[in-house]
C-alpha cells in the first residue's frame, strides 16, 4: 500500500468519524425525550405509559408536513417568538396528528419538563398556541426511513394486526412521532405511530 493510499484512508476516516459525531451532536441524542414507560416490549412494537405534556402546537397538513410553514411557525416560538421572549430548548419527538374528517392535522413541539412545570411563555405569533397532551396508554410501533402518507398507513396497519393480536382496543385515532431533523439519512431516522388504548374496561 502506497504513502499516499495510507493518507487517503487516514483522510476518509478522519471525516467519517468527524461527519458520524455532528451527526450525533444534531440528532436526536443531543435533546430531551419526552417521559414515557414502557409497560411492554415486542420487537418494533410497544405499550407506553405517558405523562400530561405540554406541547406548543400549530395547524398542518400532514401530506405536506413543514412544507406548510408548521414547522417554521413552531420554530419560531421556541426562538423567542413569544411573551417572554425566551428561547426554549428542542426536544424530541415531533408529535403529529393528521386531518381526521372536518378536523384539521397539528403538529406539536413538546416543551422541557422544567418550563411546563412552570409557567411557559405564551405565543406570540398568530397560528401558534399551547395545548396540554393529556397522558395515558398507547401501542407503538416504531420504523425508520422517511415519515410520510404512505409509511405511516404500512406502519398503522401493522400496529393494528398486533392491537388485535394482544386484545388491546383503540381509544382514538393515531399520531405520528418523528425524532431526526431533515437531514438525517433514511435508515438512520426512527418514526412512530402511536394509538391510544382503551383501559380499565
Amino acid at each position: 500500500m502506497t504513502g499516499k493510499l495510507l493518507i487517503y484512508f487516514a483522510i476518509s476516516g478522519v471525516a467519517i468519524v468527524a461527519g458520524w459525531w455532528v451527526w450525533k451532536m444534531t440528532a436526536r441524542n443531543a435533546y430531551e425525550n419526552a417521559e414515557y414507560t414502557v409497560l411492554k416490549s415486542d420487537g418494533d412494537y410497544e405499550i407506553r405509559e405517558y405523562p400530561k405534556l405540554m406541547l406548543a402546537t400549530t395547524d398542518m397538513r400532514f401530506t405536506s408536513p413543514g412544507d406548510d410553514g408548521s414547522f417554521m411557525r413552531l420554530f419560531g416560538y421556541i426562538s423567542g417568538a413569544n411573551d417572554q421572549n425566551q428561547k426554549v430548548a428542542m426536544t424530541v419527538p415531533v408529535f403529529m396528528e393528521p386531518e381526521h374528517g372536518d378536523s384539521s392535522g397539528q403538529m406539536g413541539f413538546v416543551l422541557p419538563k422544567d418550563i411546563a412545570e412552570r409557567s411557559a411563555p405564551e405565543p406570540s405569533a398568530s397560528g401558534v398556541w399551547l395545548q396540554t397532551r393529556q397522558g395515558g396508554q398507547f401501542a407503538v410501533i416504531k420504523f425508520a426511513g422517511r415519515l410520510n402518507k404512505e409509511t405511516a398507513a404500512r406502519a398503522e396497519q401493522h400496529l393494528r394486526q398486533w392491537m388485535e393480536g394482544n386484545g388491546l382496543e383503540a381509544a382514538g385515532e393515531p399520531e405520528y412521532a418523528s425524532y431526526d431533523p431533515p437531514w438525517t439519512p433514511g435508515p438512520l431516522r426512527r418514526n412512530e405511530v402511536l394509538i391510544r388504548l382503551q383501559v380499565g374496561k
